[in-house]
């Protein structure tokens, strides 16, 4: 079945074309008890997947964690917000080289949600269906996964039945859609008061080395400072302050950034 791929998706694939495999997604198949019915998901934390990846994409609601440890920026024609994790292109510095995320620094939901994603089903106008990520290291069989690993499987189907496991990604997957169109709507607001720019940052490394980071925007805080109180009632009704707001709190995380380079350099 060809599948189409969901707004939030699309919005985090810089790639040309629509039919372009979403960020992480290599093989991504309709959860369904006939096929799957032998496989599970190990229970094991492991990023390995995110290993490469600078840019991931976030929603409003999960902003104030973020923005604690990531600059928030926007890109491409959608302006979709985005944390940035690393300072090269195929680097995150906040993933080892075991595959576990640097603590305390918050994991975004787009990453806690591999392997699972949602499809729309082109058979049927506007509904979706939970996919899971064959390519993924942690989707094995039940059967066939070695005794030796000391990994706990758990089992998306119980006979026909969906279990535990696969409800609550189905759910997760679900509530990401909700959060992802509530942030689209905020960032249109936003745009329809012009208050986007194209930006540039300059980082230093430790050592003197300098990089450029470029082709991402931001808000304009002179323009917002200057919106009329028509304006900005305008982005309070619609929930679009909070964004607003951490993004600019953001800013502050080009440090942190740069503190992670640095760490990863000197290892």
């Amino acid at each position: 079945m060809r599948k189409g791929w969901t707004m939030a998706d699309k919005a985090a694939n810089t790639k040309a074309g629509n039919d372009a495999m979403p960020l992480f997604y290599s093989r991504p198949e309709a959860l369904n008890p006939a096929r799957h019915g032998s496989l599970g998901l190990a229970a094991r934390s492991d990023f390995s997947f995110a290993r490469a990846v600078h840019a991931i994409p976030v929603v409003a609601s999960e902003m104030p964690a973020a923005m604690r440890s990531y600059p928030i920026v926007f890109i491409g024609p959608a302006k979709a917000p985005v944390i940035i994790t690393g300072v090269r292109q195929g680097e995150n510095l906040f993933v080892d080289t075991d595959g576990r995320w640097t603590a305390p620094h918050y994991v975004p939901a787009y990453v806690r949600r591999y392997p699972f994603i949602l499809a729309e089903d082109p058979t049927t106008a506007g509904r979706l269906t939970l996919c899971v990520d064959r390519a993924s290291e942690r989707v094995v069989d039940k059967v066939l996964s070695s005794p030796l690993r000391d990994d706990k499987i758990a089992p998306f189907f119980n006979g026909a039945e969906p279990t535990e496991a696969t409800r609550e990604a189905l759910a997760f997957c679900n509530q990401f859609q909700i959060d992802f169109r509530a942030t689209r709507e905020m960032v249109e607001r936003i745009d329809a008061h012009r208050l986007f720019a194209p930006r540039q940052s300059k980082v230093t490394l430790e050592g003197g080395e300098t990089l450029n980071l470029t082709d991402f925007q931001v808000i304009d805080e002179d323009a917002f400072n200057k919106l009329s109180d028509e304006a900005f009632l305008d982005l309070r009704k619609s929930g679009a302050l909070t964004l607003l707001y951490c993004h600019l709190a953001s800013t502050n995380s080009w440090t942190s950034l740069v503190h992670q380079a640095s760490l990863r350099k000197a290892g």
